[in-house]
């Protein structure tokens, strides 16, 4: 339970203090990046003492790429001409991309195809930073689905995932050729009844069929900038080529290493453990750990079939589940607000919880990187009838968009007469920043710097005025079975090659609020331990859960404090 994390997190405080506390009102918020893409079994460097055989393995894989030797062959000894040819045909012929496909085959004919698969393919840090490889695999990888016979019932959704090693396919993956007839007929053949993300006029989700290679989305110089304008306007057949390419190498490479009989089973082990159970870990957790004592749950990267599990058990029981009504059925992360209905009554209508999301994103810049479903801002009063905007977000990879969506966040607050929203709300906006403890200057978000920002606006957070660089909520390192070979670590390097920084945050109005309580869970027991690299068997994430008690600030307090930066009064109820 929260109360007894926050108990073991207080450390024992004087009992004057407990009295204190006890009679003041408080909010109890907890947020979560779930992490929805991560259904590559592969992608993170697991300990599992009973699976020796999965060490090895995993050594076997870094050896290959960092040293590969007489295995670095040309992509066309691969993917071959014959295979590249048939690709060609079914991207114009069945997805109407004949106006691109010379371009494309230029690229394959003079580069793409004389290419060593190692060290100037699935090495190339350029191919990495256009997202070449990575984007169609984001959207294919794994893919929500409802079943068609029943009418697209949320009790029959599933998941069906493309041909290959990065995903849990249960297919034969023996050999490229297999694994080519059985991709090309996925990508193409395959029709699938998915969620649209939008409503009908009585407030039941519609549906849609599609076919994988329809959920692909053009790849924006304005986001990626290493991309070419040439690429750019290319980029729909251009990735599905490389994409291509990248799955017939990891097919190739892990039967030189290994044997089918090996590494297929090994797959399925993980699988099992790590991802097919991903949505009722995630739930049991947080029904387990946090539903009964958070007023707030706030989470990010979450797949629209989570919500539906989420709806129908113990949190759609306890909470108002908010989705956005923007949200990205193909890319499927979305951010999510649940908001517990005996401290917010009235959240779960429309009318009295007002999505304000379209306003925040609409003083965005055009070119700010944020996608669909990032953003989730509702505003709801509690059972005092005291306003608040609740917001949750998941920042782009290198943190530069959180800065911005702050700024907008508040500008919305601070515009209340020409946007009709209570002046006097709130704010509890809980985020991942993706800031980091030792920022590339202009090209990352520095946590210090996050934390100058926020405080300028008259707002805190769970870490105080000042977050510190080293408390650090994620601890996760990369193997090299995954499409961002950039962000691989080697087995002896975990700790310093791995992405360990200060990423999560609740901020609230300083003006309303003290901290009581607050602590980090990596275990889904309440607790956080250091030094070790997560997601497990048994913690589904790579981010951990942060957790805040806080306690309203005295009528006298708010008095003194005032108003706060951009015209919000905080303290009124």
């Amino acid at each position: 339970m929260l109360a007894e994390a926050a108990k073991s997190a207080a450390g024992g405080a004087a009992s004057a203090s407990a009295a204190a506390v006890a009679v003041a009102r408080t909010l109890t918020v907890a947020t979560w990046n779930v992490a929805a893409v991560n259904n590559n079994p592969y992608e993170y460097w697991l300990t599992i003492p009973s699976l020796p055989a999965y060490e090895k393995l995993m050594v076997n894989v870094e050896q290959f790429l960092e040293h590969p030797g007489e295995g670095d062959v040309p992509v066309g000894d691969v993917f071959t001409d014959d295979m590249y040819d048939r690709l060609e045909r079914r991207m114009v012929d069945t997805a109407g991309w004949g106006l691109h496909t010379p371009t494309v085959r230029s690229y394959w004919e003079k580069d793409l195809r004389s290419r060593k698969i190692v060290s100037e393919f699935v090495r190339d840090k350029s191919l990495g930073n256009k997202r070449l490889a990575s984007m169609p695999d984001r959207i294919t990888n794994t893919i929500n689905v409802l079943n068609k016979e029943d009418g697209g019932s949320s009790s029959t959704a599933g998941t069906v995932c493309r041909p290959a090693v990065i995903n849990m396919y249960d297919g034969d993956l023996s050999s490229v050729s297999q694994w080519y007839d059985s991709w090309e007929s996925f990508m193409f053949d395959t029709s699938l009844n998915i969620r649209t993300g939008k409503k009908d006029d009585e407030g039941n989700t519609l549906t849609a069929s599609t076919v994988p290679y329809e959920m692909l989305r053009p790849i924006k110089k304005s986001k990626y900038p290493d991309v070419t304008e040439e690429e750019e306007t290319a980029s729909l057949p251009l990735q599905t080529v490389c994409g291509a390419i990248f799955d017939a190498i990891l097919v190739h490479m892990m039967n030189t290493v290994s044997t089918p009989e090996v590494w297929q089973p090994i797959k399925k082990t993980i699988a099992d453990g790590l991802v097919r159970d991903k949505i009722p870990r995630t739930l049991a957790i947080l029904e387990r750990r946090y539903a009964d004592d958070a007023d707030i749950i706030a989470l990010q990267e979450v797949s629209l079939a989570l919500v539906e599990r989420a709806k129908a058990g113990k949190l759609g029981e306890m909470f108002h589940v908010r989705t956005p009504a923007g949200a990205d059925p193909a890319r499927d992360q979305n951010s999510v607000v649940l908001l517990k209905k005996s401290t917010f009554p009235s959240a779960g209508s429309a009318d009295d919880a007002e999505e304000i999301t379209s306003l925040v994103e609409g003083r965005l810049g055009k070119d700010a990187p944020v996608a669909r479903g990032d953003i989730l801002a509702v505003r709801v009063e509690d059972s005092r009838g005291v306003p608040y905007v609740v917001a949750s977000f998941h920042g782009d990879t290198n943190g530069l968009a959180t800065a911005p969506v702050l700024d907008a966040l508040m500008e919305t607050l601070s515009s209340s007469a020409e946007d009709g929203l209570e002046s006097r709300s709130r704010l509890v906006f809980a985020l991942d920043a993706n800031t980091y403890e030792r920022a590339r200057p202009g090209k990352q978000a520095d946590v210090l710097r996050f934390g100058e920002r926020y405080v300028s606006l008259g707002l805190s957070s769970c870490w105080g005025d000042a977050p510190q660089p080293s408390n650090y909520t994620t601890f996760n390192a990369r193997t090299y079975l995954q499409p961002q070979l950039n962000k691989a670590c080697k087995s002896a390097d975990k700790r310093k090659g791995g992405d360990v920084n200060p990423k999560d945050f609740i901020l609230f109005n300083k003006d309303a609020y003290d901290v009581q309580n607050t602590w980090k869970d990596n275990t889904g027991e309440g607790t956080y331990v250091e030094d070790m690299a997560f997601p497990t068997l048994t913690f589904p994430s790579d981010h951990g859960i942060l957790a805040t008690v806080l306690r309203e600030k005295g009528k006298d307090e708010c008095a003194d404090a005032g108003v706060g930066k951009e015209g919000v009064d905080t303290c009124s109820s």
